[in-house]
């Protein structure tokens, strides 16, 4: 099957990602038949994604696939897909917070939930984990406004606050059940605050943490280092073998420089994120505020009050996060919220590239790329 050859898609940012959404009932039926289409939609596999709406890097290359959810304490339910830039690859395996913040406007232009005369809160479940969060943002005159006056770092510009709430949690943080494990020789925390994520003193890897993501990516000693640990840990977080997939995440943490509670550096796997993600920044709050965790001496957690402020390459981001303890005495996320904005940049019609499309040929020495 080769997939419809045009097809309803709006683009959206959501948070400091950028991605394509959809209705599922728009896109095959078939997961493979609808990542194959996706990959011509996106324009992978290709590291510049020139021929699709791809932006040539992880943060723009996503889809979220969104439908009425057939559960009572849901409106929505929001699958999320990482399309690879440069492979044929379209992945499953984890959530994206970023492109959340754009679900509950997407759902409201859509018309799968009605909207309110001021604002209106949408109730979604997130296919890749089964969890769940809130997104409450303005609709005045019952029509989404993308307008207002909330900045988020790594975003140009200001635009109407999207708060997204999660509710209590019901699983343990920490799914290997300790608070440090030792993998790959390197002392870590691994947590589960919606993203899996493995948290790393930057000085255990020999770097600082206020590198920038080009110096970090362009340092082969760290990437071999790095890569050892994430296939470690995915076995002792219950991920399997996670060499082909894009969780568990990264982050390496510094001290703070700008008054925040901890300075992070977050690998999606590869490529070092120029922010950091919604989830994973959820699971860093979490980390930090662990009793005995790797981030004991680096990050320093407000004594008072929710909210934290993780900094990262580009600025940083607010959570507001508390935990408590499970009936075994493991910690447990009892809130965690967080806003975010989104926008709308086109509604229409997108026309995926032929699926009988031949590979381009590669480049000739100095010929044009």
């Amino acid at each position: 099957m080769t997939g419809p050859a045009e097809l309803r898609c709006m683009l959206m940012r959501g948070g400091t990602s950028k991605g394509a959404y959809f209705l599922a009932g728009d896109l095959p039926a078939d997961p493979a038949d609808r990542d194959a289409l996706l990959l011509r939609v996106m324009g992978s596999p290709d590291p510049r994604q020139i021929d699709g709406l791809g932006g040539a890097h992880p943060l723009t290359s996503k889809v979220a696939v969104v439908s009425r959810s057939a559960d009572a304490d849901a409106d929505v339910d929001y699958l999320f897909l990482q399309v690879g830039v440069d492979r044929s690859e379209v992945s499953d395996r984890q959530n994206c917070g970023n492109l959340l913040a754009g679900v509950g406007p997407f759902a409201v232009e859509r018309g799968m939930v009605a909207a309110g005369p001021h604002e209106t809160s949408v109730r979604i479940r997130m296919v890749n984990s089964g969890d769940r969060a809130t997104a409450t943002f303005p609709t005045p005159g019952g029509r989404v406004d993308y307008t207002g006056d909330a900045e988020i770092s790594g975003v140009p510009g200001a635009a109407a606050a999207v708060v997204v709430e999660f509710p209590p949690g019901e699983r343990a943080l920490l799914p290997t059940g300790h608070v440090r494990d030792t993998v790959a020789g390197t002392e870590v925390t691994c947590v589960d605050n919606g993203m899996p994520t493995v948290l790393i003193p930057a000085d255990a890897l020999g770097v600082t943490g206020y590198e920038t993501p080009q110096e970090l990516e362009a340092d082969g000693r760290l990437a071999a280092r790095l890569h050892d640990i994430r296939l470690a840990a995915g076995e002792l977080m219950g991920l399997g073998d996670v060499a082909t997939a894009t969780v568990p995440k990264l982050t390496l943490l510094a001290p703070p420089r700008y008054g925040g509670a901890v300075t992070t550096r977050t690998f999606i796997p590869v490529r070092c994120h120029t922010s950091i993600g919604v989830l994973g920044a959820a699971s860093v709050a979490a980390g930090i505020r662990i009793d005995g965790s790797v981030a004991a001496g680096i990050g320093a957690p407000p004594a008072d009050g929710d909210r934290l402020r993780i900094e990262h390459p580009t600025g940083f981001t607010d959570i507001e996060s508390s935990l408590g303890r499970t009936a075994d005495d493991c910690p447990l996320s009892r809130r965690t919220a967080v806003v975010r904005t989104a926008r709308k940049i086109f509604d229409g019609t997108v026309f995926p590239r032929s699926a009988t499309t031949a590979p381009l040929p590669a480049p000739t020495p100095g010929g044009h790329r």
